[in-house]
């Protein structure tokens, strides 16, 4: 057999009896017990909140106790049964940069979370050297000296006392919590683009009002000045009609800013440039009308759905995890090593029986003074617990008052529109006499200009009451945590 096949299986019989050691060493690793000892640090038990079995508002207005399905809560503004406001909210859903950024947030968590779980499985490093040196002549030989190395290093933390098991709980939990805050930015998305497409329906209403009313008024104008040029009243009148003509004139300008404001802060939500979409709401609309009956369920229902009573929850999990990781620095760390390469003083004979090595064995730290440092960290993981403990109890007294506001607003505003209803139809009435008592010379002209501001200014309320009606019932679906699916509670919520 000639040196070249000779060298060839050489360096077979040393890749097989790398694959032998490798494989021997990794067993190793694989057939520790680290389940030996439970995680060190306070388990995590969901906080149980008592809450009402009934709103302490009451409900009118059409607002029953009747629990909703998750399918219509997740799609709430079809009650209101607009398709471009549906259009709208698709677009949004799909563009939305808020809500692309909360995804990357998402993505993030996961990735974090992949990194705590590879703290439970060893490490494999591979290495490669060549290193010439020289000796000193006075103490040896002083020649020139290569040595060939390379080979592979293995190396595991046991985790005997659940520090790393504590990391990969609160790495969960935190991506748990990020799921629950895209949520969260998508209940607020939706509401935010139905507020806006309301509010600009609301300003296309009062624009036609305020329109309709100043041809009325021009009419008035016209006719106090043919009676004074027909010398039946006075200059003054003329001048009266003047002044409330050019009143109502002046306030459109302002109803156009608000619209455009509206359609721009509608546009941005749907990720486009303001103006995007005013041709598609050129066209005025009438303002999205509501249900006869809206179903909100009880305390207890609607804080189970809500996404930010979630996240908090969540993050209360993922503080109470790391006190566990803090715990576990109190005691020692265990660790196996291994390692398997090999070396010699010649290239050639590198791959050779004669020039492997082969090395294992268990190793341990302690880290037994540190001035207090471990316990007081312990402490600041504590008292951060206690701070997400508060923050989720304060979500949860917050969103109850936030549904209770949003019942209250939602009921009363139906009231008051049904008051601007009546007194809408009375002023009509009043301004059509009053004209046809002016023109027949039975009343002064002041009466007149009366009536019309007072048909003008309830015309006007009625129209922002209709908006606020509609308003108030978004808000009132946010509020319900409304715009995604119904969700199982992480932490316990009692009636």
């Amino acid at each position: 057999m000639n040196s070249r096949n000779s060298g060839v299986l050489s360096r077979l019989r040393t890749l097989r009896w790398f694959r032998r050691s490798f494989g021997s060493l990794l067993s190793l690793f694989l057939l520790v017990n680290v389940y030996g000892c439970a995680a060190v640090g306070p388990d995590y038990v969901p906080v149980k909140i008592k809450t009402a079995k009934v709103w302490n508002s009451g409900l009118t207005g059409g607002l029953t106790d009747k629990t909703t399905s998750a399918s219509n809560l997740a799609a709430w503004w079809k009650t209101l049964n607009d398709p471009i406001l549906s259009g709208l909210m698709g677009r949004a859903v799909a563009n939305n940069l808020d809500l692309k950024e909360a995804r990357s947030r998402v993505r993030e968590a996961r990735a974090q979370r992949g990194i705590s779980e590879a703290d439970f499985y060893p490490t494999l490093n591979a290495s490669g050297r060549i290193n010439r040196s020289s000796g000193s002549k006075e103490t040896g030989s002083g020649q020139y000296r290569t040595l060939y190395a390379a080979g592979f290093d293995a190396g595991w933390e046991l985790d005997l006392f659940g520090g790393v098991r504590r990391s990969v709980e609160a790495a969960e939990a935190d991506l748990q919590a990020s799921q629950q805050d895209l949520r969260n930015v998508m209940v607020s998305l939706l509401a935010e683009v139905a507020l806006n497409y309301v509010e600009a329906r609301t300003y296309q209403t009062r624009l036609a009002v305020n329109i309709a009313n100043l041809a009325a008024q021009e009419d008035t104008h016209d006719m106090a000045q043919a009676r004074f040029l027909a010398g039946l009243s006075d200059e003054l009148a003329v001048h009266q009609a003047r002044y409330n003509l050019e009143s109502t004139r002046a306030r459109i300008p302002t109803l156009r800013t608000g619209l455009q404001e509206a359609l721009n802060r509608l546009a941005v939500l749907l990720g486009q440039h303001p103006g995007a979409i005013h041709g598609a709401l050129k066209k005025p609309g009438p303002i999205p009308v509501t249900p006869l009956e809206v179903a909100v369920g009880v305390p207890a229902d609607t804080l189970r759905r809500r996404p930010d009573i979630h996240q908090a929850e969540r993050k209360l999990a993922a503080q109470t995890a790391r006190i566990g990781v803090a715990t576990a620095e109190l005691y020692p760390k265990f660790t196996l090593t291994g390692s398997i390469g090999l070396e010699s003083l010649s290239s050639g004979n590198l791959f050779s029986s004669a020039a492997r090595t082969l090395g294992m064995g268990p190793g341990f730290s302690w880290r037994l003074f540190e001035s207090g440092a471990i316990r007081r960290n312990i402490e600041v993981k504590s008292a951060l617990q206690e701070q997400a403990l508060i923050q989720y109890e304060s979500a949860v007294l917050h969103a109850l008052e936030e549904v209770e506001n949003a019942l209250v607003a939602y009921a009363e505003e139906q009231q008051r529109r049904t008051a601007l209803e009546e007194a809408t139809g009375a002023a009509q009435r009043a301004e059509k006499l009053a004209r046809d008592k002016y023109q027949a010379g039975l009343i002064d002209f002041s009466e007149v200009l009366d009536a019309q501001r007072s048909l003008l200014s309830l015309q006007d309320q009625l129209a922002q009451s209709n908006g606020a009606v509609t308003s108030n019932l978004v808000r009132l679906y946010k509020s319900l945590g409304g715009g995604w699916a119904a969700m199982t509670p992480a932490g316990g919520l009692e009636s």
